[in-house]
This record gives C-alpha cells, structure tokens and sequence, in this order.
C-alpha cells in the first residue's frame, strides 16, 4: 500500500510546470463543465469514484469494470444561444482493461457576420467538437488506478477552421476504510495542427488538478475539494480598464493590502468545494461553490448568488438524471440535464427449458 501510494505521488509531482490559464489559448470549451453532477458541485469534481460515468469523462482514471455497457448523455442550455453536451460509452474487455467512447460539442449558433464599423454582410456559423477516447487499468493494487484520454479536437469559426489533438492523464487513490479518495488530473497536454492563422499557432488550455473527496462514516454526506491551475499560483486578473489604485485619492498616501488577506485571495482562487447530500440510495441533493468565479464575475453593487451551484440527482426506473444550475452572474444561470443508464439492464434474459 505505501509503495502504490508513493507512486501516486510520483505520478502526481513529476509533471512539468506550464503558465497557461483562460483567455491565452485555443479550444477553450474543453474546459467547461460537462456534466449536471459536476456543474452541481461548484464546476469540477475528479476524486469521486462510484461507478458514475458523468464523472470518468473528467477523470479517465475513473473508470471500472461496473461501467461496462453504460451510456451517458448531457444537454446544456449556455449563455446567449448557445448549447453544448457529451454523449459517452464505456466498455470492459477482460486482461484489457477499461474503454469509453465520446463526442463532446458546442453550438455557437447562426449569428450576424459584421465589419468593424458594423456594416452586415451575412449570416456565418460556429462550432467546435471533440472526439474522445479513454482507456483505465489498475496498477500494483486494486485501489490505485490510472487512466488517459486521446482527444481529436475540430473547430468551425465561420471560413476559419483549426484541430489539434491533446491527451489527459489521470491518477486516483482510494483508501478503502476511510471512506476517501484522492485524485490528480492533467488536462490538455496537446497541440494545434491546422491553424486559424497560418502565423499564429495558439496554445492549448493546459492545466493541472488535485482533488480528494471523503464521505464520513454514518453521515450521509460527501464532501470534496479541488484545488485547480496547479500550474499556476496567481490566478487574479487586472482590469485595465478599471484598474485598481494603491493611492489614496484624498490624501495622496500610498495604501497597501493585508498579505494574508492577499495570500488568502489567491489560494482560494483555486479552490472548488462541493457537497453530495445522500438522501437515500436513489436521490441526491448537491451544491457547490467556485470562488474564483464569484471573485470575477460578481457586481459589488450586487452580488447575488454568482459563484454558487446546485443541483440534484435521482433514479427512475432503470434511468439516472441528473440536474445542475450554475449562478456565473446577474445576466443568468446556466442549466445543466444528464441522464445515465446502463444497457444491460434492458437485455431479456433467456431462459433454457429443462422438458
């Protein structure tokens, strides 16, 4: 156990350090939240491992024998038009290991092509698309396991069209008796082949996660943590259009900020805290909080509900949905539908008669 638990941590630290963060790089979808349960939780959970599809398509590692023939779906209703969703297949293959199969989209929609002066010529249309196949297997003992995800990436902007391919690697750790499980990502380690431009070759939303999750013994709770952009450390943005003074405006003095409140800010610019009420075996209820987003886009004048998530899951039947609301800010929510099931639960068993 201490051997498999020191490779882990191998796995987890002996991976290059990039600065790559939102907003500098192409293909930026890959990083939104894909599934209700995950957009529940504050808009990441890794370090989850109950045999939910929803959740392997972020992690690979994730994956096990129990998924074998299970599909999973997700529509989301996103900001100004625009739609994504998933569709995933997993599959087991004795001595091999474990496969799924998925198509992850985003529609932009129909929009109004404009010079910079805003005379209209048009009508153009956008999307983008990535074809995902991911592999899991165990490694030294059943509680450590190991995963990666071979990403084909398309992207339509219009005439502009570009791909690349990109691969995720994924580490998880479970500690049986405890109830816990911890679980590193790296996401988005790839390249941009066909270029927009044929000057300008952009980066890939690279990024690293830690994550643990714990469910209390005799409680019907579980909790977990993310810590996001391993890569890294300041993650806080300056506005040059509105940029923060240091002077005050009345004196003319110099005025500094607390370093523990500073140091404070960033570290919880990485954090997204989740939390999973079991209310019995066949409904959930969940909230979540992501700081970094309510620092970004809340309005101080009004902060609302920016940042915060939920969401709750329940089975019918042979069917799991799932249901995720994400509070980005004022202009609206985002809503989140997922449905799982399992195909061999609809497979009629055959009888052979003894007469």
């Amino acid at each position: 156990m201490k051997k498999t638990f020191l490779l882990f941590l191998v796995l987890l630290t002996g991976i290059p350090v990039f600065s790559q963060i939102g907003g500098t790089g192409t293909y930026q979808f890959l990083n939104l939240p894909v599934s209700a349960r995950v957009t529940a939780l504050g808009g990441n959970l890794i370090a989850v491992k109950d045999n939910d599809l929803n959740v392997a398509i972020v992690n690979p590692s994730l994956l096990t024998d129990s998924m074998d023939n299970n599909v999973a779906l997700s529509f989301i209703n996103y900001f100004g038009g625009i739609k994504y969703g998933y569709a995933a297949y997993a599959k087991h293959f004795n001595r091999l290991g474990n496969f799924s199969a998925g198509i992850n989209y985003l529609d932009y929609g129909r929009m109004t092509r404009a010079d910079e002066i805003g005379i209209t010529d048009g009508d153009f249309y956008a999307s983008e698309m990535s074809f995902n196949l991911s592999y899991e297997r165990q490694m030294l003992d059943s509680n450590f396991t190991v995963g990666a995800t071979v990403k084909t990436i398309y992207s339509h902007l219009d005439s502009y069209i570009s791909w690349g391919n990109a691969i995720d690697v994924g580490a998880t750790y479970i500690f049986q008796k405890r109830n816990l499980c911890i679980a590193a990502v790296v996401k988005n380690m790839g390249r941009q082949w066909r270029l927009y431009d044929s000057e300008n070759r952009e980066k890939l939303p690279f990024e690293m996660q830690i994550g643990i999750s714990k469910k209390p013994k005799h409680v019907p709770l579980r909790l977990s943590i993310n810590y996001d952009h391993l890569e890294k450390w300041d993650l806080t943005y300056e506005d040059p259009a509105n940029p923060s003074t240091t002077v005050d405006p009345l004196t003319g003095a110099v005025t500094t900020q607390n370093k523990y409140k500073v140091f404070g800010d960033k570290l919880m610019r990485h954090i997204v805290v989740g939390g999973e009420f079991i209310v019995t075996k066949n409904i959930f209820l969940r909230v979540g909080y992501n700081y970094q987003r309510r620092k970004e886009l809340k309005i101080p004048e009004k902060r609302g509900m920016s940042g915060f998530s939920f969401g709750f899951g329940f089975r019918v039947y042979k069917f799991h949905f799932s249901y995720g609301r994400a509070v980005y800010h004022l202009a609206g929510p985002t809503n989140n539908f997922s449905i799982s099931f399992d195909i061999n639960c609809f497979q009629t068993k055959r009888f052979v008669s003894t007469n």
